[in-house]
């Protein structure tokens, strides 16, 4: 994501991912899909869309590869600022 965040949002580290699309399924906003690509894994790993994220944490929660989703939510003030 380029620019200044909008609050809250996800992250899903693409390496990580092993697009078994649990997230996808569990998001309720939908603002996640699996990507086209392939990661250096050979999986097509998922994606959030950029905007409507509702900082619920169903993706982190049903996901079962550790640290492959982070959720940051509405009064997240990243360090240093």
């Amino acid at each position: 994501m380029d620019g200044p965040k909008k609050y809250p949002f996800c992250e899903i580290d693409q390496e990580e991912c092993k697009g078994c699309g649990l997230c996808v399924n569990a998001c309720p906003a939908k603002v996640l899909e699996l990507s086209t690509h392939l990661n250096s894994k050979g999986y097509h790993p998922s994606g959030y869309k950029g905007s409507g994220c509702i900082g619920c944490g169903s993706c982190f929660y049903s996901c079962p590869e550790p640290g492959a989703i982070t959720v940051y939510l509405k009064d997240y003030v990243p360090e240093g600022v």
